[in-house]
């Protein structure tokens, strides 16, 4: 399939796995889920990211933070949910959400095993089955408003935090 472009909806059958970061003990871990991304951001304005890798040196030192720092600014632009999704496992997302001291409610982050999201409507990084370098807004009614894609996935620039603002 193509990537998503502007004007597109979000597909039917979107689901991702998840540990929820357990505010209460940020030591513990919650199991593994399913995240049913239709349901769950129905009615919602959202960005969603995507890494290559989680605590890759781009997306741990470039990517992550300046999302991490803005996150009052997307929500004052509106957004409901910001979201990273990488092909790691729900485990390793739930842990680099934890080191970066990240609570549930600011960013999911969200293992790209389920529905392969990155393969079908984003774009693979061309390195085995590692996702993109991407980020995407969907308003709303789960309408495409913003996707963009790097040029090479050692960029963080049209997928960046700030890019992604400016869109908004």
């Amino acid at each position: 399939m193509a990537p998503l472009k502007v004007g597109d909806k979000l597909p039917e059958g979107v689901k991702f796995e998840w540990a929820p970061i357990t505010d209460d003990d940020p030591t513990a871990c919650g199991r593994p889920q399913e995240y049913d991304a239709n349901k769950e951001w129905a009615g919602k304005k959202v960005v969603l990211f995507s890494v290559p890798g989680a605590f890759t040196p781009g997306c741990q030192a470039h990517h992550l933070p300046p999302y991490i720092q803005k996150i009052s600014e997307f929500r004052n632009k509106g957004v409901d949910v910001i979201a990273v999704i990488a092909s790691n496992d729900a485990w390793v997302m739930n842990a680099w959400g934890k080191v970066n001291g990240v609570k549930t409610d600011d960013i999911l982050f969200l293992s790209d095993t389920k529905t392969f999201f990155s393969q079908k409507y984003g774009w693979p990084a061309g390195m085995g089955d590692r996702n993109g370098r991407w980020a995407m807004v969907f308003d709303k009614e789960g309408k495409v408003v913003y996707a963009e894609n790097e040029k090479s996935p050692s960029q963080v620039t049209v997928s960046g935090a700030e890019a992604v603002l400016a869109k908004l």
